[in-house]
């Protein structure tokens, strides 16, 4: 089998682990990911450290973790659980919005499958975040006695809730969300606002979104399908009844629909991903699309035409996405730097002393988005997605005779 983008992955992974890869406070047993490279004073200690970008953090080393799995990553694993709940202090239900929870509650939930969890931990953050529903709204808000609902805080929420059996809430949130936010290209705008007049829609649209809608839509549809032994029923009774039987259509519908919505407006006509989405937090939100459409091309059952057709479009947004950037990336000793933008040359973060910087870069007018962990957080989960592409596409191959 070609094994590129496993390799690429490694190197993606090598190159996060050896620029922003940092013991918290020099405190043995902990890892967490500085923030930027170069760093300066404050992200070294840490005072900035990006609760929400540790959790794809660890997200991605669970995933390395899960192509291959060594001592190293297995114990880089412990130590970064152990560095954000040192680094928060407090329990880490005390964290004020709900989607930084639902992101470390993901993240967390998958590592325990590899290592000792702290179970109490773990519990104790999924119920804060079920119990923050609000049922008058049918939805999470962003933040604790806040009237602002959105998906950043109910698409994530929504993939834990159907993980971990809670498919009441899991569907209760992800109606609201198929519901209330699709827009008319049939992507997911970003919120609503309740306020004493009404509802105020959020209209902007976010690759995340769609990535976590899709995600949400994914595990409901395994889940209701096991929980309603399906793939058993089908080949008891017609194909048409089944699909009338099925609980999950309206999850399946939705999932290829977006993957379809996706390919129209938030790629360019070769299938690369190409919405601007800035720098900062906005670093991510391509990377967690690309995890969520690889999650569609694998585990989106493959029973009718229209289901194949979504998977095997999912499956070019990724690979497509993966090869323009790595085709744009930099190196560095020997090691990526991934652009911003997947269809331009990535730039570099400093000069290494390869000539003066101008007046405007020394007083920080012009930015460097690569600079940022978050854009080469997003590399690394693209390139991790289309290794697990390549992986499914491999195990669908005809054994040789």
């Amino acid at each position: 089998m070609d094994e590129k983008w496993s390799h690429r992955a490694d190197l993606a992974e090598a190159a996060v682990t050896d620029r922003h890869a940092r013991k918290l406070w020099g405190l043995p047993r902990t890892n967490l990911a500085v923030v930027a490279w170069p760093a300066n004073l404050k992200e070294l200690l840490f005072l900035r450290w990006h609760c929400w970008w540790q959790a794809h953090y660890l997200d991605c080393v669970v995933d390395a973790y899960e192509r291959r799995g060594t001592a190293a990553r297995r114990r880089r694993i412990r130590e970064t659980i152990r560095g954000v709940r040192t680094r928060h202090i407090r329990p880490l239900t005390t964290l004020r919005d709900y989607d930084d929870k639902a992101w470390l509650a993901l993240a967390l939930g998958r590592a325990a499958e590899h290592v000792k969890p702290h179970r109490r931990g773990l519990e104790a953050l999924r119920e804060d975040v079920a119990g923050g529903i609000d049922e008058l709204a049918g939805a999470l808000p962003w933040r604790a006695g806040q009237t602002y609902y959105n998906v950043p805080a109910n698409g994530p929420a929504a993939i834990m809730l159907a993980r971990t059996g809670r498919l009441d809430e899991a569907r209760l949130i992800t109606d609201w969300i198929i519901d209330r936010l699709r827009n008319d290209d049939g992507l997911i705008m970003d919120g609503l606002r309740r306020n004493m007049h009404g509802s105020e829609l959020a209209k902007g649209v976010h690759p995340s979104n769609q990535g976590t809608t899709l995600g949400a839509c994914v595990e409901i549809t395994l889940a209701l399908r096991e929980k309603a032994g399906f793939a058993r029923d089908r080949r008891i009774r017609g194909y048409a009844d089944a699909e009338r039987a099925d609980e999950s259509m309206p999850y399946i519908t939705t999932a290829r629909s977006l993957v379809h919505a996706i390919s129209a407006e938030m790629a360019d006509a070769t299938g690369v991903i190409d919405w601007e989405t800035g720098e900062g937090d906005g670093g991510l939100f391509k990377g967690i699309l690309a995890r969520y459409l690889a999650d569609a091309a694998v585990r989106l059952p493959a029973d009718n035409p229209a289901n194949r057709s979504a998977k095997q479009l999912a499956a070019k947004l990724v690979r497509r996405s993966a090869e323009s950037v790595w085709s744009h990336r930099l190196e560095v000793d020997g090691l990526p730097v991934f652009p911003s933008d997947w269809t331009e040359d990535a730039r570099l973060p400093h000069n290494f002393g390869l000539g003066p910087r101008s007046i405007a870069e020394s007083a920080g007018m012009i930015r460097i988005t690569e600079r940022d962990l978050s854009i080469q957080l997003s590399g690394w989960l693209l390139l991790e997605a289309a290794a697990r592409v390549e992986a499914w596409a491999a195990s669908q191959e005809p054994s040789p005779a």
